[in-house]
């Protein structure tokens, strides 16, 4: 749950752009020179006016804003600093569909434990407008920065986050199972039983209440602890792997949630084959069965991988969309 920040647009210093060409504007107040802004943002007089394509012998102007640049050495993101001893906090304003994985990379890759310590949140949820802090800036805090927006309202926004339950009601409520009936008809049927279908005939008479339907047909059988003893074997123990980093979506199934029965869509990893499917922002990990390859569709188009909707709670994830890694045998 993300404890948004309230602040006021006097005191807020807003980043601008993003990495390596992060900024702040200042508006130029009364007796102020390049001097008394070189002190106040951590900087060179020359490098401040460089930066706007002007001579420190051309004075400043009363209103006039000024491009403040955040450098390596006036932009801090370590984990030590705070507020205080020379230093102020520069915040971001959430946008609409921004994850905090891309405030990550557009921050400098600023470690997202530390955006979690300085704005007393856990998780990674953020909510569209909250201030998140993202660095701090050295000086003596003699300025202010042009007002960018009023973010006094987010103060109103942590009672409405609260941790996301929307998806983990989603994958029970929603069953319909458009995609799989097309999948399993196109697994080739070496002895008229897909291979969606394990060969266990005898199995599924004898225990038919024990295997739950997906929206991918009939759940094949799993092992206990789901099929991660089948990806240490087809990998060697993990030692004889293939790594993809890329977006990832899902599919609806019927899938019991928490079961470890979690099964994909992948365009180049033989049926069959055990993913390995990695949340880098949380480290949580599930293995997933492959039954076919991603459906040649527009919505589809850079996917590395779909998984069936039951994994959402066991990766951490709430979003449609999402960043993952994957391993499996590089056969």
């Amino acid at each position: 749950m993300v404890s948004t920040i309230g602040v006021t647009a006097q005191d807020t210093l807003v980043a601008q752009g993003s990495a390596p060409d992060l900024y702040l504007t200042h508006t130029v107040k009364k007796g102020e020179t390049w001097y008394s802004l070189g002190r106040a943002y951590g900087l060179s007089p020359k490098d401040i006016a460089a930066k706007n394509k002007m001579q420190m012998d051309q004075g400043l102007s009363l209103g006039k804003s000024i491009t403040i640049p955040l450098s390596k050495g006036n932009f801090i993101q370590s984990k030590e600093a705070h507020v205080g001893a020379g230093f102020r906090p520069v915040y971001h304003q959430v946008a609409e569909k921004e994850t905090l994985y891309r405030i990550h990379l557009r921050f400098d890759k600023v470690p997202l434990d530390n955006v979690r310590q300085w704005n007393n949140f856990t998780g990674d949820g953020v909510k569209k407008d909250a201030y998140l802090i993202v660095g701090f800036v050295k000086g003596n805090g003699q300025s202010i920065v042009a007002p960018v927006a009023a973010p006094v309202v987010a103060k109103q926004d942590p009672p409405k986050q609260d941790p996301p339950p929307v998806a983990k009601q989603d994958p029970p409520k929603q069953d319909p199972p458009p995609v799989v009936k097309q999948e399993v008809h196109q697994d080739p049927p070496p002895a008229t039983t897909p291979k969606s279908q394990p060969a266990e005939p005898e199995t599924r008479h004898e225990q038919p209440d024990s295997k739950p339907s997906t929206s991918l047909g009939r759940t094949p059988t799993v092992p206990e602890g789901g099929f991660e003893q089948q990806y240490l074997q087809q990998t060697n123990n993990g030692r004889n792997v293939v790594g993809e980093k890329g977006p990832g979506t899902w599919f609806r199934s019927n899938a019991v949630v928490g079961s470890g029965k979690y099964y994909a869509l992948h365009n180049t990893a033989p049926r069959g084959t055990i993913v390995k499917v990695t949340n880098p922002l949380t480290g949580k990990s599930i293995y997933a069965k492959v039954l076919d390859a991603i459906p040649q569709l527009k919505a589809n188009a850079n996917l590395i991988i779909k998984l069936s909707d039951a994994a959402q709670d066991a990766l951490g994830i709430n979003e449609a969309r999402f960043y993952c890694e994957l391993s499996y045998d590089e056969k």
